[in-house]
């Protein structure tokens, strides 16, 4: 049996927005075969924008002036890539956290951002509610258990589960503090290990998960009508 707590680490640098969204799906897909967790940190060749599977482009298209805009294979809302921090978790069927509820996998997650920012020391804290602001926009607002800086919203996540795994992907708007993305990163990861034990190894992504996600891009996310699909 596989150990839960070794973790494969995925440090992608910037990458275009269709690709992006490809590698994490490709990467879900894999979990079978991979069966280990993997931790993804990416980042965008351009500002762009992504929604959730379930949205309707013709309303998303609305909310902002970002583009590409890239439908994601995860649900939730609208979220600005300009200048945010992103990341994404891939966890294998049988993982303890492919068998919680959604409610309680985005709370363990934003608790985990919350203790890495707590190392940084920025003190933040989870929403306990829900404050509606901005329909079908993830930052315009918070739900609840959402992470929030001086009550802003500054931490949202979005989920999928599958036979195959559970695949979160995850937004950071940074607060306007002297913070740089690869300290996050590293406390992230010191956190991981200090909170679940976590002993991560750095993952090169085989020619196989490389080519998935390329046919992926090229079947679904580079296709306006994938992106209109709704």
């Amino acid at each position: 049996m596989t150990d839960p707590t070794a973790w494969l680490l995925l440090d992608s640098g910037p990458g275009a927005a269709d690709f992006n969204m490809a590698l994490d799906e490709a990467l879900l897909e894999a979990m079978p075969r991979l069966g280990q967790p993997v931790l993804r940190f990416y980042g965008r060749t351009e500002p762009a924008a992504s929604f959730g599977y379930f949205q309707r482009y013709a309303e998303v298209e609305r909310m902002t002036r970002l583009r590409p805009l890239v439908r994601r294979p995860t649900g939730g809302g609208l979220v600005p890539h300009d200048h945010d921090w992103t990341y994404s978790l891939a966890f294998p069927a049988g993982h303890e956290w492919h068998g919680l509820k959604a409610v309680e996998s985005y709370r363990r997650m934003h608790e985990w951002l919350r203790a890495a920012f707590a190392l940084l020391g920025v003190p933040t804290e989870l929403a306990p509610g829900c404050q509606k602001a901005g329909a079908g926009q993830c930052f315009v607002g918070h739900e609840k258990f959402d992470l929030l800086w001086r009550g802003r919203k500054i931490a949202g996540a979005a989920q999928r589960r599958t036979r195959s795994g559970l695949l979160l992907q995850g937004s950071i708007q940074p607060p306007p503090l002297s913070l740089g993305k690869a300290d996050w990163q590293t406390a992230l990861c010191a956190t991981a290990a200090a909170e679940f034990g976590v002993c991560g190894r750095e993952f090169v992504p085989d020619s196989t998960l490389v080519g998935r996600a390329a046919q992926l891009v090229v079947q679904k996310y580079s296709q306006g009508s994938y992106q209109r699909k709704r």
